[in-house]
């Protein structure tokens, strides 16, 4: 990203982040807010396999459809090519409509977080917008900053996904059928042209524990026909808030 456009970026992110908590402080019973951490045996994500096993904390705060979050994945194995990873992000959302914008950051270009130059920078920023019909949900992302090159010209990629998804109930367990592809060529989804790269279907069912607690386990099947890639991975979740 070119210094001046990170500079009003940056400034961007914090005049919306001031303006939203300081509604928030204002409003304070009507903040929402979470806390929780998926346990998976392998993260995959949008059809490429990041990490084997692995913890994935999550934290958010929201009001009035506005919402910050931050999401992590640490592996539990120590192998050498598990990525570290945390994503923030800032969203809106009104009725099925949500907007928002991404800072993905892995270690797998560069450890130092508070480094944004073009060159080996871990962080890639993602803007998206979708809708929710109710039975299916649309969602489209494009990488407009950050580690987002062709090797080939060194030109900005632009790398984008576009989302499918349909939730459904059957035989006593919440499932979610997904697909999604990439529309053009992308280093950063190692795809050189169109690909279907993501097909899901997942499969959730709380376990009760006790009279106030249960515990939400779940299985995924997950195919990328793109690259030939298929993955089964199992999953809980840990609801803190």
């Amino acid at each position: 990203m070119r210094p001046i456009a990170k500079k009003i970026f940056l400034l961007s992110l914090v005049m919306l982040g001031s303006h939203t908590f300081g509604a928030l402080a204002q409003n304070e019973n009507e903040v929402s807010t979470s806390l929780k951490a998926d346990v998976v045996s392998s993260y995959i994500w949008r059809g490429l396999q990041l990490a084997h096993a692995s913890v994935q904390p999550e934290m958010s705060v929201g009001w009035n459809g506005l919402s910050l979050s931050a999401w992590g994945n640490v592996g539990l194995t120590n192998h050498e090519d598990d990525v570290r990873e945390i994503d923030l992000t800032l969203s809106y959302e009104t009725g099925g409509f949500s907007v928002g914008v991404c800072d993905y950051w892995t270690d797998e270009y560069d450890e130092r977080y508070f480094y944004y130059r073009k060159e080996n920078t871990g962080h890639a920023f993602e803007g998206f917008l979708g809708y929710d019909f109710g039975p299916v949900a649309v969602a489209w992302q494009t990488i407009f900053a950050g580690q987002d090159y062709q090797e080939e010209d060194g030109k900005r990629a632009y790398s984008s996904y576009l989302q499918v998804s349909a939730p459904f109930r059957w035989v006593a367990c919440d499932w979610e059928a997904t697909a999604g592809l990439v529309p053009w060529a992308s280093d950063y989804y190692g795809t050189t042209g169109f690909s279907v790269s993501y097909v899901s279907l997942r499969a959730t069912k709380d376990i009760s524990i006790a009279d106030k607690f249960t515990l939400p386990l779940f299985g995924q099947l997950v195919a990328n026909p793109g690259s030939q890639h298929f993955y089964f991975v199992f999953g809980l979740t840990l609801n803190v808030l």
